[in-house]
């Protein structure tokens, strides 16, 4: 798989085998994976603690199945007690993180999709003496916010990877599709792609419904004739404008970020270029082991820094290699 060499992702201590031992509070998204998917292993002897994983994943957006069983393994291998919830809605998010302060937990691992909105509970958490590790959107705020290490891809860099691809294959009129107005990481994303290719083009369109998205997307496409690639900024979005590329007639083709099993397949057949992976196994996991390991050893993974988990391009020449994961969940 080809991979970027712009910082050198320094994921996490070990990804130690495991048996998946612990039960998984939970709230939202699909039912807690107890399975943990790994092999035999010793659970941590350390004592029992608890940790908030709070994200902004609105249902069904199989991303955040992938990052959620990295939690959870981690939460296995480290004798932690999980407690997942989500809400797309800034002030819901806030309100959980409240919620987990008022709990007591030993630490919270929170995705900054709407910092503006967060931060007086996040000032909470850390006034608590709360841990506070930020993982997947947000990067720039993560240490103002109080979070002592983040996990995730920068998102402008990723931008600019796929602009610069685009640019390299003479795409000169995108289109890039943002499913959530105002998500700081899909607005780098986005502003990342026309730093490289200045007649990209944004659509915004809600992504809490597809049947909307696709007819917004296909509406777009039928009016810009000189459309020549449309990107769509989950696999969700991407699958669904494959469809809107098909009504509309369009001669655009598709690129996409994030990944799951459909997508790779599609890569693999030819249907979509290519896709950057931002590895969300990896933020779920690292996020809470992190918090681990700084409850036992006043350890903080990152020295301060940000841990890269992508940029990686994923193509027509490695998905076939990818796509054995991604069937797994963990891609």
């Amino acid at each position: 798989m080809a991979k970027f060499s712009w910082r050198t992702a320094a994921v996490v201590a070990a990804v130690v085998p495991l048996v998946a031992l612990s039960a998984c509070s939970s709230q939202g998204g699909k039912p807690a994976d107890t399975g943990g998917g790994g092999a035999a292993g010793q659970v941590a002897s350390t004592e029992r603690i608890k940790i908030a994983l709070i994200t902004h994943a609105p249902p069904g957006d199989t991303f955040w199945d992938t990052v959620r069983k990295g939690a959870e393994e981690a939460a296995a291998k480290d004798n932690v007690e999980l407690l997942y919830t989500s809400d797309a809605e800034a002030g819901r998010q806030a309100q959980l993180i409240q919620q987990a302060v008022d709990q007591k937990v030993d630490g919270i691992a929170v995705t900054l999709a709407t910092p503006d909105a967060l931060k007086d509970s996040l000032k909470k958490a850390t006034e608590a003496g709360i841990p506070i590790v930020s993982l997947n959107a947000g990067e720039s705020v993560s240490k103002q916010l109080g979070a002592f290490t983040h996990f995730g891809s920068n998102e402008k860099l990723a931008g600019e990877a796929v602009g610069e691809r685009l640019a390299a294959e003479n795409f000169k009129h995108p289109i890039c599709v943002i499913q959530a107005q105002g998500h700081v990481g899909l607005e780098a994303r986005c502003a990342g792609v026309k730093a490289k290719v200045p007649g990209t083009e944004i659509l915004y369109v809600n992504g809490a419904d597809m049947t909307s998205v696709e007819s917004t997307a296909t509406a777009k496409l039928q009016a810009s004739k000189d459309a020549d690639v449309i990107i769509g900024l989950g696999a969700p979005i991407t699958l669904t404008l494959i469809k809107s590329v098909s009504t509309a007639g369009s001669s655009a083709k598709v690129a996409s970020f994030d990944l799951n099993k459909e997508l790779a397949q599609k890569i693999a057949d030819g249907g979509v270029l290519f896709t950057v992976d931002q590895q969300p196994w990896l933020q779920g996991y690292g996020a809470i082991d992190a918090i681990w390991q700084n409850k036992r050893g006043g350890f903080t993974i990152g020295g301060g820094q940000s841990v890269l988990t992508g940029p990686a391009i994923i193509d027509k020449a490695n998905a076939t290699d990818v796509l054995k994961f991604a069937e797994q969940g963990i891609r």
